[in-house]
């Protein structure tokens, strides 16, 4: 068997969450493969809505193995919160869930020194989200992180000296913080954390699929947010790409099967960092409005524009994807006139790769197409598509070259359709 990896083609905030859940009864395996709890996947369903951080998506279904990978960040207190809360809605982790040893922790210090990086950077700010994701990344490649399997041998002289060394740093940033009420909960969440299914993930992992068992890596963020391919230095810090499912999960390259890349029918960017085709105007505006966009983890307000086919180009040809899921089509539902980003105009020249560096000189150049002017939050199979959409459906298919092959038209998991169906 092969592992399936299904991940973002914009700068985060797609829609994966929901997808993982539709796609999850086709598979034995759901795996995380990187990032941390600053990337909330958002469920709806049977009226009810779900927002996960370092849990996969497939732990609403049943019978499922679902697994948090060594490429993983972890916070034990933000995961017991999250595992809690869960639990507490109906859903026990403790016999779904299974954690990588190899995952490292977001130590309380981590959190700190977060905030204390960004404040020193005044008005360069990353627009981090403080949660110690990047700290956490920095101290495991400078090899001083400590891991989830830490926790099983002489934990606390290794935390004693990794807290150390990063009160070292806060001093040198003249930082000041009280630690003394997080540590406690933090320690305590830890001993929580105990009471989960600690494995050696990547052994997991491959011999399920010697037993032919399916596998669904699931991403977190975006490939524009790649710490190698994304919009550099506003991304994260991990891999967000295919690559980062070997390496996040100990597959083998020549083990992946699809890729299926998810993005929305517009354009959306949290935080700081270059966006084409961010619209600073009513349409802008409206976008939000009607798609709700705002972070699911951190409330904060999403930049909102078109569709960028220069920058999705860019993210398939990185991924090798083989397949497309278009999100939040309905959101589009009510406009007259649909654009999409086809080439940049770069100081005169128009390109239609990716640059190396995207700044305020660059013009997105635009296509129109007509709106379908149709709600469609309601329909159930492609055969009621509007006109309309179906032709924005097949040129955004003839530019990206890759199929469209689910699509959905609202929040909860019922409202997804599937194309092309296989016999």
């Amino acid at each position: 068997m092969k592992v399936d990896v299904l991940l973002g083609l914009q700068w985060g905030d797609e829609g994966k969450g929901k997808i993982v859940d539709v796609l999850t009864p086709g598979y034995d395996v759901i795996a995380r493969f990187q990032g941390g709890p600053n990337a909330g996947h958002t469920l709806e369903f049977n009226g009810k809505k779900y927002i996960l951080r370092s849990v996969p998506s497939g732990i609403f279904q049943g019978g499922k193995v679902n697994v948090i990978g060594n490429g993983v960040v972890l916070d034990p207190l933000l995961f017991k919160q999250e595992a809690e809360a869960l639990a507490a809605s109906g859903h026990d982790l403790t016999k779904r869930l299974s954690i990588s040893k190899k995952a490292h922790l977001i130590l309380p210090t981590h959190r700190i020194l977060d905030a204390a990086y960004e404040a020193a950077k005044g008005e360069g700010k990353i627009g981090t989200t403080g949660k110690g994701i990047g700290p956490a990344y920095t101290d495991k490649v400078s090899r001083n992180g400590l891991r989830v399997g830490d926790i099983l041998h002489d934990f606390e002289e290794k935390y004693t000296v990794a807290k150390a060394r990063h009160e070292r740093i806060l001093k040198s940033l003249n930082y000041s913080y009280d630690i003394k009420e997080l540590e406690a909960e933090w320690f305590e969440a830890l001993e929580y954390l105990k009471t989960f299914n600690l494995i050696d993930s990547e052994h997991m992992i491959n011999h399920m699929l010697k037993e032919g068992k399916s596998v669904l890596a699931e991403g977190a963020q975006g490939t524009m947010l790649d710490i190698d391919f994304g919009s550099y230095p506003f991304v994260t810090s991990s891999n967000t790409v295919c690559a980062g499912c070997c390496t996040g999960l100990g597959v083998a390259p020549r083990n992946i099967g699809e890729v299926y890349g998810i993005f929305k029918a517009y354009c959306t960017r949290v935080g700081s960092g270059p966006f084409p085709t961010e619209l600073h105007d009513d349409t802008g505006e409206t976008i939000c409005r009607v798609g709700k966009e705002f972070g699911s983890v951190t409330g904060r307000k999403r930049r909102c524009g078109w569709i960028d086919l220069v920058a999705l180009k860019y993210s398939i040809m990185i991924n090798g994807v083989t397949k497309l899921i278009m999100m939040k089509s309905d959101v589009l539902d009510g406009f007259e006139t649909i654009k999409a980003c086809v080439a940049y105009n770069i100081k005169g020249n128009e390109v239609t790769e990716f640059p190396y560096e995207v700044d305020d000189s660059l013009e997105p150049v635009y296509v129109e197409l007509p709106g379908w002017q149709t709600e469609m939050t309601k329909m159930q199979n492609e055969d009621e598509f509007p006109e309309e959409f179906n032709a924005y459906l097949t040129f955004l298919e003839e530019e990206l070259g890759v199929p469209v092959k689910i699509v959905s038209v609202g929040p909860d998991r019922e409202q997804t359709i599937i194309r092309y169906q296989e016999d």
